[in-house]
């Protein structure tokens, strides 16, 4: 739920920063508000670097073109030579105030790529 390894959790439960209490055969649990509470606390900081992204593939450049609708919205990016257009939520364009002029990085994490050779 919140992203990231069980590993990761265990070490916040071991430095206290998230609570969680041992149940009867000794594993760890959390109270459903002390998980709510710690993932509004993970959001409100943003410069937390105990998050990382897997994605390999980041493509920093410019917003060239934002265009949306009540719910959905698709970016234009150019990353040197490269187009990278994302369809995300007019929610998430808004929180990142995206518009035309902006630097962004598109970070990209495919299962399924496509590979074709040029004429």
């Amino acid at each position: 739920m919140l992203g990231v390894s069980t590993d990761t959790v265990r070490r916040w439960a071991d430095s206290e920063r998230l609570v969680t209490e041992r149940t009867a055969g000794g594993q760890r649990r959390v109270d459903g508000r002390e998980l709510a509470r710690f993932a509004v606390e993970m959001a409100e900081s943003p410069d937390d670097h105990s998050r990382s992204v897997s994605a390999r593939n980041r493509f920093p450049g410019l917003v060239t073109k934002v265009t949306r609708d009540r719910v959905m919205a698709q970016v234009e990016i150019q990353a040197g030579p490269h187009r990278v257009v994302s369809l995300i939520s007019s929610e998430a364009v808004d929180d990142l105030g995206l518009e035309p002029g902006v630097r962004a990085v598109a970070s990209i994490k495919a299962t399924n790529v496509i590979i074709e050779r040029p004429e």
